[in-house]
């Protein structure tokens, strides 16, 4: 059972990349945790490429990553997760819950960061879940911090340690 955090371009902020490190860290205690990044190619990469396009190829590199192709009969061989403004939100502890039982189920977790302008149609067709960790807008280099705590609180709350304080 693998958690991966897969992230729509790359954060480019050292002071950032140094606390998401950390944390990745932590988790290695407790989980097996991997971090994707994927970003459109140079030739990709347009202002005159419309918001949709842009979304569209970003979705097209999201579900490759994690082997998936768009909707079919086939189950999916991992659960992916959306980090979305319109997704449930939930306090830590029941974040913990719901990790607890994504992973019971024994399939490997995908949480996934969109780029810019969110996530394409097909990407939300495939998506077996929308998670917001906020009502607030962050930076898309921020919410990978912010989840990448998240996690870690979720695991150290799943064996009762005392980092998390109700």
């Amino acid at each position: 059972m693998k958690i991966t955090l897969l992230t729509v371009g790359k954060t480019t902020d050292s002071r950032l990349e140094a606390l998401i490190d950390e944390y990745r860290e932590r988790l290695k205690h407790y989980i097996t945790f991997d971090f994707k990044v994927v970003s459109l190619s140079k030739s990709q990469q347009s202002a005159s490429l419309s918001v949709e396009r842009q979304k569209q190829l970003e979705g097209e590199l999201i579900l490759a990553a994690c082997n998936l192709a768009p909707i079919t009969r086939n189950p999916s061989p991992v659960t992916l997760i959306l980090l979305d403004e319109h997704g449930k939100e939930f306090r830590s502890i029941e974040f913990a819950d719901y990790l607890q039982k994504r992973m019971s189920a024994g399939k490997d977790l995908v949480f996934v960061v969109g780029g810019p302008y969110g996530f394409s149609k097909e990407v939300y067709d495939r998506a077996d879940g929308l998670i917001s960790l906020s009502k607030m807008t962050f930076s898309h280099q921020m919410i990978r911090l912010l989840f990448t705590e998240q996690l870690y609180r979720a695991m150290t709350i799943l064996r009762n340690e005392p980092y998390h304080h109700e």
